[in-house]
C-alpha cells in the first residue's frame, strides 16, 4: 500500500492561501482609503452629485467623518514639525554615505540604491560584499568593534571620497546562545560590535558631519528586542537597548549643539535577513516578517527628505513601548502567545545560512527579528 500523500502546499513552507494577510496589510488598506482625507471627501461629493441635500443625515455623517480625518492628518503633520523640526536640504550628488555592515542584507540594499542614484557610498564590513563592487559603492574591510580600524578607515574615507554627511550604523552580530553557554570573549565581541561600535563610528565620523554647512544625518538601526528582550538574546537585547538609549541622548545633544544634523532611529521587528536564520516566526498575522526592501525604502525616504524620524515596523513595533505598561501577568501571557522566548530554539544564524540550509525550493526563507 503506497504511503499517504502529503498535504497540499501553497507556499515555500506549505503556507495557506491567506498567509500573506496580516494586520499591517489591513491597516495599510484602510489608511489609503477610509482614513485618507482625499477619499473621505469623495464620499460627500458623491452624495452631492446625486442631488442629496446638505442637511440629509448621510451627508452630515460623511462630512463629519471627512472633517475628522482631515483634522487628524493636520494634527499629525503639526506634531511632526514641532517634534522633529524643519528638514535639512539633501543633494545626493554631494552626499557621502557611510554604512556599517553594508556587505549584505539591509545595509547592502541601501548602499546599492544610493550608489545607483549618484551618491558616494562607503561600506564598512569584515565580510566581502555579496554582489562584488556595486556602482558608486566603495568597500572598506573594517571590523567596527576595533576602534583603531574605525579611526583609520574614517581618515581614509575622508581623503578618498570626501567629507561624510550620512552615517548609517547597521552592523550587528548574534550569538544566539543562553547566557550560561556564552564565553566572556563571545559576550565582549557581541557588545563591542552591537553597541560600542556605535560610539567608535560616531567619534570618528560625527566631527566631519558637523563641519558640513548643510548638516547631515545619523541613522541608528536598533530592534524591538531592545524593549522586550528574549531568551537566548541577553547580549543582543542589552546592546540594542543601549543603542536606542544612545540614539535618544545623542538626538537631545545635537538638537542643542548642531541643529542641522538629523537623526533617524530604526526599530524593526522580524526582519528577513541571514542574521537570524532559523528563527521560528511568531504569529504571522499580528507579527508579519518584514522584508529588508521595505525597511530600506523607509530609511531612504527619511534620509532623502532630510528629516528626523523614528521608523518602526511592522505595526506592533510602533506600539511596543506599551508592553511595559501592561501588568506583569499580561506581559507573561503576551510572551507565551507570541512565542518570543522559544523562537531562538532552532537558530542557525549566518553560518547555517552560508552552508545552504536557507535554500528551500529554489528560494530563500529567512526569518528573523
Amino acid at each position: 500500500m503506497p504511503p499517504p500523500l502529503p498535504p497540499p502546499s501553497f507556499g515555500p513552507q506549505g503556507d495557506s492561501w491567506f498567509a500573506p494577510l496580516s494586520i499591517d496589510l489591513i491597516v495599510k488598506v484602510f489608511k489609503t482609503s477610509f482614513f485618507h482625507p482625499f477619499i473621505a471627501w469623495i464620499i460627500p461629493l458623491c452624495f452631492r452629485a446625486q442631488n442629496m441635500f446638505w442637511d440629509a443625515p448621510p451627508m452630515l455623517v460623511s462630512i463629519g467623518w471627512a472633517s475628522f480625518i482631515t483634522l487628524s492628518w493636520l494634527i499629525m503633520a503639526i506634531n511632526d514639525r514641532l517634534g522633529y523640526g524643519r528638514p535639512r536640504e539633501v543633494d545626493l550628488s554631494d552626499e557621502v554615505i557611510v554604512i556599517t555592515g553594508g556587505a549584505s542584507g539591509l545595509g547592502l540594499l541601501i548602499a546599492e540604491v544610493y550608489g545607483m542614484r549618484g551618491a558616494t557610498v562607503a561600506v564598512l564590513d569584515v565580510e566581502e560584499m555579496e554582489n562584488g563592487e556595486a556602482r558608486g559603492v566603495t568597500y572598506y574591510k573594517c571590523d567596527v568593534s576595533d576602534k583603531e580600524q574605525v579611526a583609520r578607515v574614517a581618515a581614509q574615507i575622508e581623503k578618498e571620497l570626501g567629507t561624510p554627511t550620512v552615517l548609517i550604523n547597521n552592523a550587528a552580530i548574534v550569538n544566539g546562545k543562553p547566557l550560561l553557554s556564552q564565553s566572556l570573549p563571545e559576550i565582549e565581541k557581541s557588545l563591542s560590535t552591537n553597541l560600542l561600535s556605535h560610539f567608535y563610528t560616531l567619534k570618528a565620523f560625527l566631527p566631519s558631519i558637523a563641519r558640513n554647512e548643510r548638516g547631515g544625518t545619523i541613522v541608528t538601526v536598533s530592534s524591538v528586542i531592545g524593549t522586550v528582550g528574549a531568551a537566548r538574546l541577553t547580549d543582543y537585547a542589552a546592546a540594542k537597548a543601549g543603542v536606542s538609549a544612545l540614539h535618544r541622548s545623542l538626538t537631545a545633544e545635537l538638537r542643542q549643539s548642531h541643529p542641522n544634523i538629523r537623526t533617524v532611529l530604526v526599530t524593526p521587528g522580524q526582519l528577513s535577513t541571514p542574521l537570524f536564520y532559523g528563527v521560528r516566526t511568531p504569529n504571522r498575522f499580528l507579527a508579519p516578517v518584514v522584508e529588508p526592501v521595505d525597511v530600506a525604502k523607509e530609511v531612504i525616504a527619511a534620509i532623502d527628505s532630510g528629516r528626523n524620524a523614528h521608523l518602526a515596523m511592522p505595526l506592533y513595533a510602533r506600539w511596543i513601548d506599551w508592553y511595559s505598561v501592561l501588568p506583569v501577568s499580561l506581559q507573561v501571557l503576551a510572551r507565551r502567545l507570541a512565542g518570543v522566548d522559544t523562537a531562538m530554539e532552532e537558530f542557525k544564524g549566518r553560518e547555517g545560512f552560508k552552508k545552504g540550509e536557507g535554500k528551500e525550493r529554489g528560494g530563500f526563507r529567512i526569518e528573523a527579528f
